[in-house]
């Protein structure tokens, strides 16, 4: 594949991207799903890490076994979409991890290219529908299938979580080049687990030690979008496999994702249709 492909009926694309793994991607990516389907619009999300695919188990969606007739093959260009995707708290999701058993392995290590060809090939598969907003849930790093999305998806802007770690910090400042190089639009920085409230008095701390520099130079003209703070209350609502903004969205935790949303919004609003 050496084009941009077609995805029949979705009108904005936004990768969700981390440097290092543990930051919370994940966790930011399905709240702000949620957070943009409550606010009216028709949203989707791809789970494409392959190497940890936890958007189904986050939502509440097991497969023990590998799905049968459904992995993605070789087929025209032109040939419509045919992989029906699942309905999650109004949202429509389809991950690679729905496409293998919980407790099975894609080993990338014999062909890195094939890996970004199969999660290439399974987004352009999906029968994705009307949708305003499509989120792609990313691995950790700046290799495949990061590389093969850049080239292939038309992509209307990337979100780079992190936490305030120097070290966080530099790993998302090197996923951050890839998509710069490719031309995609930077939407910009949450910062997860940013600090912490204490439940008892009110009084917020900060977990993480920042430096006195705590971007590198390349994320300095970046925009912060927002601040997740570290809350039982996120957590839980991962655990139990019903997110913070579907079960409690009036929470005053859940001003932060409001927040992030708001200013998404904003920004593909204000771009040129593609």
């Amino acid at each position: 594949m050496n084009h941009k492909i077609y995805l029949p009926g979705v009108k904005q694309v936004i990768v969700v991207a981390s440097g290092k793994g543990g930051v919370g991607k994940t966790t930011v990516t399905v709240n702000l799903a949620l957070a943009m389907q409550r606010s009216g619009a028709n949203v989707g999300i791809f789970d494409a890490d392959i190497y940890g695919p936890n958007v189904p188990l986050m939502l509440g969606v097991h497969r023990r076994k590998a799905s049968q007739g459904y992995m993605a093959v070789a087929r025209r260009k032109e040939a419509a979409p045919y992989i029906q995707p699942l309905t999650r708290f109004g949202l429509k999701v389809m991950s690679i991890g729905l496409l293998v058993g919980e407790d099975e392995v894609i080993d990338p290590a014999r062909s890195p290219d094939a890996v970004g060809q199969l999660v290439v090939q399974t987004l352009k598969d999906v029968v994705w529908g009307e949708l305003d907003y499509l989120f792609i849930d990313l691995p950790p790093s700046a290799g495949q299938p990061q590389a093969s999305l850049v080239a292939h998806v038309p992509i209307d802007g990337v979100v780079i979580v992190t936490t305030p770690q120097d070290l966080s910090l530099l790993d998302a400042g090197r996923s951050l080049r890839l998509f710069q190089q490719g031309g995609i639009p930077i939407l910009g920085i949450v910062e997860n687990m940013s600090y912490f409230v204490c439940p008892d008095c009110g009084e917020r701390h900060e977990i993480f030690q920042r430096s006195d520099k705590w971007r590198p130079p390349n994320l300095e003209e970046t925009p912060i979008l927002g601040r997740i703070p570290l809350t039982p209350v996120i957590s839980k609502g991962i655990n139990k496999a019903d997110p913070l903004m579907h079960d409690h969205p009036d929470d005053p935790v859940a001003a932060a994702f409001w927040e992030v949303t708001a200013v998404i919004q904003s920004q593909l609003a204000a771009k040129p249709s593609r």
